[in-house]
């Protein structure tokens, strides 16, 4: 069954936590305050949109297609990204909160966090290359073979990674916050 291109449409304040939104392949479209918590949109196709003030919190996004998507001021919390379609997968994310949400696995090259709340984050194995961190906090994150070369880390506050268990080759980081790569060694460091 052929499901439906939507193009170019503008979403306003709808609440799909009783009435799903419809499957199709959603082209140029805008959600605005829409409240997506614990919906479904497994298997729907996103190609140029953007969510702005949108609720999506504990979404299920099974086989979800995110091409060039935009998240902005957005409530993102516990949302499985190692579940959507990773075929062309490519997302921006400012001013929004990401906390336990999982990027296992995930390609997120020349993505962008700009302002983001990312605590207690899962980016085992993800491929972090490219990737913008700025001014997010990453309290908690787990970072274990994580790809995270060319990325910039330089407004980034709170992580912990293991460089012996991560790839920074060219990796942007700034102090003090990158005392964050000494932490498993549970050394003191005085400020001068």
């Amino acid at each position: 069954m052929q499901h439906p291109i939507i193009e170019e449409q503008e979403f306003n304040k709808v609440d799909y936590t009783e009435t799903a939104l419809p499957k199709g392949e959603y082209e140029l479209c805008t959600f605005n305050g829409c409240d997506f918590s614990n919906s479904e949109l497994s298997k729907i196709k996103f190609m140029e949109c953007e969510f702005v003030g949108c609720n999506l919190s504990s979404v299920n996004i099974f086989g979800a297609s995110f091409q060039e998507v935009k998240f902005e001021d957005c409530k993102m919390l516990g949302i499985r990204f190692d579940l959507c379609n990773g075929f062309g997968l490519a997302l921006d994310f400012t001013n929004c909160q990401l906390d336990h949400s999982s990027f296992y696995q995930v390609k997120l090259i020349n993505s962008s966090f700009l302002n983001c709340k990312m605590k207690d984050i899962d980016l085992t194995e993800a491929d972090l290359t490219k990737v913008t961190l700025d001014n997010c906090d990453l309290s908690g994150a787990i970072f274990e073979r994580s790809n995270l070369e060319k990325s910039d880390f330089s407004t980034a506050i709170n992580y912990s990674i293991d460089p012996e268990n991560n790839k920074l080759k060219g990796a942007s980081f700034s102090i003090p916050a990158v005392t964050g790569l000494l932490d498993k060694y549970q050394l003191k460091i005085a400020n001068q």
